[in-house]
């Protein structure tokens, strides 16, 4: 019984993948331009005050794929993939984020009691 026990608790890190990312929601200036499903590849491009930013979205990810701002934070974001995760383009005033099933919050990476 306790070889079961270890054998489950040790397989739940690797079978738990909370829930997935299903849409990416575009903003410039804080309001939404676009809400783009993640289910079929697409580009989209953002103009703001510095330039243009490409939005690139692939079945289950997306990322920012560039940005005319200095420093490329929000492109070195890389493939988001969560839901909650997000890229902000603070320079362009553009920023692309992820929703799905668990965007009300049930994501937390720590608490405190």
């Amino acid at each position: 019984m306790l070889a079961g026990l270890v054998a489950v608790a040790a397989a739940l890190p690797l079978l738990w993948r909370g829930g997935a990312a299903d849409l990416a929601v575009v903003k410039r200036d804080g309001t939404v331009v676009a809400e783009l499903p993640l289910t079929q590849p697409r580009k989209l491009d953002v103009a703001g005050p510095l330039g243009t930013t490409v939005i690139e979205v692939q079945p289950g990810r997306a990322r920012v794929a560039s940005d005319p701002g200095p420093r490329q934070y929000c492109v070195l974001q890389g493939w988001l993939t969560r839901p909650n995760a997000i890229a902000i383009c603070a320079p362009n005033h553009v920023s692309l984020q992820l929703s799905g099933p668990r965007s009300d919050g049930g994501g937390y990476d720590s608490l405190n009691y």
